[in-house]
């Protein structure tokens, strides 16, 4: 293709999108809706997820050691459980410092504190945290082997029930995210169909004069990229207005960080990968749709001419 042939045609596709503006209008719309309803159900799904694991990294396991450990037996075992494949955290929670957070937590029971005088009936303990709950029961049972430990308290029901949550939520999110898919592919495809069928004429015309078939399509693509593209800009902009006002709203709930929810993605966080994912995504959406649809009414006139 000769350059000025180039130019021409990039001309057409553009001078097409006002020309057409009507069709162009709804074509950007219904790319505009696809691409909010898949791009928010991703970011759902991505929020949910992180929600998820910062709720998981919440979770400790005690490990309660044996009375009068020496210390040269505690370095060993702090050793041993820092070797364990799963775990990311350990830290010693010495019987003193057990029985002055007691304290501090029933300060209404002095008297019971006072009659105990030295006795502190509390062991010594490691607290430790899992990379991955789904594998803590293996994790619990290999500290379990460790020599002079006594017994391991772990929250296995919440773990439970956090690994199926999990689970869920990606089957769900998944398959939403799917049907958002096909469902935007199936529209913006009639769409895109509606609008080169309402140019049939203009179509006919170019082939009437020898245009081939590229030459026909090409302006059709870069109509469909800048309907995409603009759609992409304005699906950027909605997801940062809706996301931003939603942060600050939950912002405004401390009570609600205590369920995972402070670890919700900032906008700034994912600005640059969203704006891509729309842009980019919109344009080349837009382009194949318009390509596709005009090949499929050329096949159709070619086979009934």
């Amino acid at each position: 293709m000769k350059l000025s042939s180039f130019r021409y045609l990039v001309k057409q596709g553009f001078d097409n999108v006002w020309k057409n503006r009507v069709m162009a209008f709804a074509s950007f719309c219904v790319l505009l809706v696809s691409l909010l309803l898949v791009g928010l159900s991703v970011l759902f799904y991505i929020n949910i997820n992180a929600i998820i694991g910062e709720i998981e990294q919440k979770n400790e396991v005690i490990i309660y050691l044996n009375d009068d450990v020496p210390q040269s037996c505690v370095d060993e075992i702090d050793s041993q459980l820092r070797a364990l494949p799963n775990v990311n955290y350990v830290e010693f929670y010495s019987r003193e410092q057990a029985f002055e957070d007691l304290k501090k937590k029933m300060a209404d029971a002095e008297e019971l504190f006072d009659s105990l005088e030295d006795d502190n009936p509390l062991p010594d303990a490691f607290r430790i945290r899992v990379t991955d709950i789904s594998h803590m029961k293996d994790t619990v049972t290999s500290a379990s082997a460790i020599p002079n430990v006594d017994r391991i308290s772990s929250p296995d029901t919440f773990v439970k029930f956090l690994t199926q949550t999990r689970r869920l939520v990606t089957l769900v999110a998944t398959a939403i995210i799917i049907a958002m898919l096909v469902v935007s592919m199936v529209i913006i495809s009639n769409t895109t169909r509606a609008s080169v069928f309402a140019r049939r004429r203009e179509i006919s015309i170019m082939q009437s004069v020898g245009a081939t078939k590229n030459f026909i399509r090409f302006p059709f693509f870069i109509e469909g990229m800048v309907n995409g593209f603009l759609a992409g800009a304005v699906a950027t902009l909605v997801t940062w207005l809706i996301y931003s006002n939603l942060i600050k709203t939950l912002n405004n709930f401390d009570m609600l960080r205590t369920f995972g929810l402070g670890s919700i993605l900032p906008y700034e966080k994912i600005a640059i990968p969203v704006t891509l994912a729309y842009v980019l995504g919109g344009a080349l959406i837009g382009a194949i749709g318009s390509v596709l649809s005009t090949r499929v009414h050329l096949k159709y006139r070619a086979a009934n001419l």
